[in-house]
């Protein structure tokens, strides 16, 4: 066991391609104290062990998704008493970038609750990649799946990342979803590399999965073609009205053991905490930052679940001498001159 640590501890700084299940499965259970060493060892060759990047997510169009997602307030099959909405005008969208540019967000995330885009929508989602972009940061969105057509209009538009979660392990997940298969997941992520954007992707942990499904979850990850250059590792809220709203809390050990299997799995990609940071403690969430987590989500809300506010997370910086990571050179740029993807 701690021989498996200490060899992927020393060879990590190149990104591998080939993990096992075994090699993962002895990294995610080596004695917690090894674990976080080694991810801490690949996460300070990589990154700045004090800076963390700072990304705001905004709804551009809450509600009735006609996916079957078991975590979700806004598929159209679970009764939330979450209302409908259209999608938001460019302008007030791309207001609410610069206010959270203002607070020190460098990444504007912009997400949609739709199995896939129409045709009717592409101007408009066009229009707020130009906006966001004007104001100098990164853009995000996650609109579900998208044509090789979609993938490259928000590729010439200039969008920098694309999110599409693949949620859990190919095994567990549809026990979670049924409306769309794991196939239809890597299918998107595929399209949205050879448009040529980058991959935001990752998943969702405590929907009653088992520690294999979640080690099964990383593989997948880490034996893309390419790695996913952000990785949101997502903490279940349950939600009344949906089938987990009663699932058992996963354990904290376990969690920050993902986070830290991930960073060395992953060593260059950005680690994010993301949804379920207002049921961890400050103390859970500083173990998460130690494991290798370097992104967090900030503002008070998260699509349509509480995240804590800009003032609390400054508190916490604070107290654990954390500073946010600037913008990258050349970043937030305007579109593309031409695709040669």
């Amino acid at each position: 066991m701690q021989l498996a640590v200490d060899r992927t501890t020393y060879s990590a700084q190149s990104p591998r391609h080939d993990w096992t299940r075994e090699e993962a499965q002895a990294l995610y259970t080596a004695p917690f104290n090894d674990l976080l060493f080694a991810a801490q060892t690949v996460h300070r060759r990589n990154f700045d062990p004090n800076q963390v990047q700072m990304s705001r997510l905004l709804s551009i169009k809450t509600g009735g998704c006609a996916e079957d997602c078991g975590y979700c307030s806004q598929s159209a099959h679970h009764s939330t008493g979450l209302k409908a909405s259209k999608l938001m005008q460019v302008e007030r969208v791309v207001e609410e970038a610069r206010n959270a540019k203002a607070a020190g967000a460098t990444r504007y995330c912009m997400g949609a609750a739709w199995r896939e885009p129409k045709n009717r929508d592409m101007d408009a989602l066009v229009g707020m990649i130009e906006g966001v972009k004007g104001l100098g940061m990164e853009t995000c969105m996650t609109l579900g799946m998208l044509t090789d057509h979609d993938a490259t209009r928000l590729a010439d538009a200039g969008l920098d990342y694309y999110n599409h979660n693949i949620d859990t392990s190919e095994a567990y997940y549809d026990k979670i979803i049924t409306t769309r298969t794991f196939q239809d997941r890597l299918d998107t992520l595929e399209r949205v590399r050879t448009a040529g954007m980058k991959v935001c992707c990752g998943g969702i942990l405590g929907m009653g999965e088992g520690q294999g499904d979640r080690v099964d979850m990383l593989v997948t990850l880490a034996n893309l073609a390419e790695h996913p250059e952000s990785v949101p590792i997502n903490l279940l809220v349950p939600i009344e009205g949906t089938p987990l709203a009663k699932v058992n809390k996963l354990d904290t050990i376990e969690f920050v053991r993902t986070i830290a299997t991930a960073r060395i799995m992953l060593p260059c990609s950005y680690v994010r905490l993301s949804a379920g940071r207002t049921e961890m403690t400050d103390e859970m969430q500083a173990l998460c930052f130690f494991a290798g987590a370097n992104s967090i989500f900030v503002g008070d809300k998260l699509l349509t679940t509480g995240n804590p506010g800009d003032d609390v997370d400054g508190a916490l910086f604070a107290r654990l001498g954390i500073a946010p990571m600037p913008l990258p050179a050349g970043a937030g740029q305007g579109a593309r001159q031409g695709h040669d993807g």
